[in-house]
Order: structure tokens, then C-alpha cells, then sequence
């Protein structure tokens, strides 16, 4: 299965997931900051990299358009987005039902956007988590397929649940791309798992 990635920032999620060593192949990883870290992870790995500054750009769906241009380009079978902070133009978005997943650091449909784990402190909520979530036009509202969770401590901060979380995250990104690439998990007009309608978010202990 061929590959592509976008990332605005360090990368850490593209490194797990080149790390799980999976049997896909990876086309490209883009960026919308020539500076982000998540380039310099790719090159390091030997995969093809762009970066497209949106300034450049007239509109955000111009923007849109080149940066997936590329993608599509590139033959990439499936889209990963590993924090790739910009929302999506919905006409953009539409070209890849089914073909793209974005990973988030909450438990969806919570706390979508930004500033998840302030928020989820805020709320005084007793578990925290991650989602990984087919693309859709709604900002965080595709389809959730699969999601880890960890408790909340009474001392925890952002920084310390963002930590955690993180783990959790390296953990869980590479599972989905692997039942994808193994045809387990698979798009038709909706998330399949195993052949059934996944009606329900799979525990990330479901997929390892």
C-alpha cells in the first residue's frame, strides 16, 4: 500500500509509524511549514518530501488543491494526516472518502479542535485519549475506527497528559495504517472491520 503523509510540526507520529516497519510503502510526506520537523524525519527515512507555503496561494482551496495535487501525484493510496494543522476545504476533503485517516488527541466526539487535554482537565474528566478517525468535511467528525485510552491523574497538567498521551498515540496511528494495509479495516461507504459495519470505535488492544 502506498503512502502519503502531511505534518505541520516535529513528526513524531510519521517516526512511529515508519518505525512499526509495515508493509506499505511511503510516496511523500508534505507540509505546510518548510521549517517542520516532520520533513526532516522523512528525509532522514529516504521518502520524498514537499513543502508548499499557503501565503503563495490566493485561497486556502487554492492552497488545498496543490499541496493534495502533489499527493494524488504521487500515487499515494492512502493519506495520513499526522498533525497537519489546517482545516481542509470540504470539495478538497471530498476526493478522499474513504482514503484518508487523521489522527487526534482526544476521545472523539470530545474536544475536537484545539487544546484538547486544558479542555479535558477542565472538565474534570476521569480518562483521556486519542482517536484515529476517517477525513470528512466536519473539522474532527469523520468516522471514529479505532481509539486508546489512558487515566487521568490527580496531578496531571497539559504537558504531563500531553506526554502520556503521546505514547499512546505512536501506538495507536501505526495499528489502523497496519489493518488497512492488511485489509482488515477497510472503507465501504463506511468503516469495515473484519467484514462487519464497524458501528462502534475499536479498542486499540482490538488491532495489536
Amino acid at each position: 500500500m502506498r503512502v502519503a503523509a502531511l505534518a505541520s510540526g516535529r513528526g513524531s507520529n510519521l517516526a512511529a509509524l515508519i518505525a512499526a516497519r509495515l508493509p506499505i510503502e511511503f510516496v511523500l510526506v508534505g507540509s505546510d511549514k518548510a521549517s517542520a520537523g516532520a520533513l526532516a524525519v522523512a528525509a532522514e527515512s529516504g521518502i520524498p518530501t514537499v513543502a508548499l507555503n499557503p501565503r503563495d496561494y490566493a485561497t486556502r482551496t487554492d492552497f488545498d488543491r496543490a499541496l493534495f495535487g502533489r499527493v494524488a501525484d504521487a500515487g499515494a493510496d492512502l493519506l495520513v494526516l499526522a498533525g497537519f494543522m489546517r482545516i481542509i476545504d470540504a470539495g478538497v476533503v471530498a476526493d478522499w472518502e474513504g482514503r484518508a485517516i487523521n489522527v487526534h488527541p482526544s476521545l472523539l466526539p470530545k474536544y475536537r479542535g484545539l487544546h484538547t487535554h486544558r479542555r479535558c482537565l477542565e472538565a474534570g474528566d476521569a480518562e483521556h485519549g486519542a482517536s484515529v478517525h476517517f477525513v470528512t468535511a466536519e473539522l474532527d467528525g469523520g468516522p471514529v475506527v479505532a481509539q486508546a485510552r489512558i487515566p487521568v491523574r490527580q496531578d496531571d497538567t497539559e504537558a504531563s497528559l500531553a506526554t502520556r498521551l503521546l505514547v499512546e498515540e505512536h501506538r495507536l496511528l501505526p495499528a489502523v495504517v497496519g489493518a488497512i494495509a492488511s485489509g482488515r479495516l477497510r472503507w465501504e461507504g463506511g468503516a469495515v472491520f473484519d467484514g462487519d459495519p464497524l458501528t462502534t470505535p475499536l479498542d486499540i488492544t482490538e488491532l495489536l
